[in-house]
């Protein structure tokens, strides 16, 4: 067997080194910090997610809604998360429809809400 420096490996396969995997805990108090660094922004709710097909709810999104503010870190989206539609954030963030739709249905606070607003929510999950 001939030993090789990662530099030489990644020469010639694509290398993966194993990294940490936060939990359910950390991804959801990681996101709850994301929606206070800004607590004043607003953002956009979805509509009637109680009301949809499973098949339409998951594919529900909206820019800038709560979601938004978690793909767009760094840490997340190497964590996962891979979109920012309603399904994509009750995989990755481990929720029940009940959980989620209290995070980002408008029918709790209109079509817009404050990244505050939107924080408590998640905080409420945790505890």
């Amino acid at each position: 067997m001939k030993h090789q420096t990662l530099d030489q490996l990644h020469a010639v396969a694509e290398v993966r080194t194993a990294k940490p995997v936060m939990s359910r805990t950390q991804r959801l108090a990681r996101w709850a910090e994301l929606l206070e660094r800004e607590p004043n922004r607003l953002l956009t709710a979805l509509t009637g997610t109680e009301y949809r097909a499973p098949r339409e709810r998951n594919v529900m999104r909206g820019a800038g809604s709560p979601i938004s503010v978690a793909l767009e870190d760094p840490v997340l989206h190497d964590e996962g998360l891979k979109n920012d539609t309603y399904g994509e954030a009750k995989r990755f963030f481990e929720l029940t429809d009940y959980q989620l739709h209290e995070i980002v249905c408008y029918c709790h606070v209109g079509d817009v809400m404050r990244a505050s607003r939107a924080a408590l929510s998640v905080r409420a999950v945790l505890d």
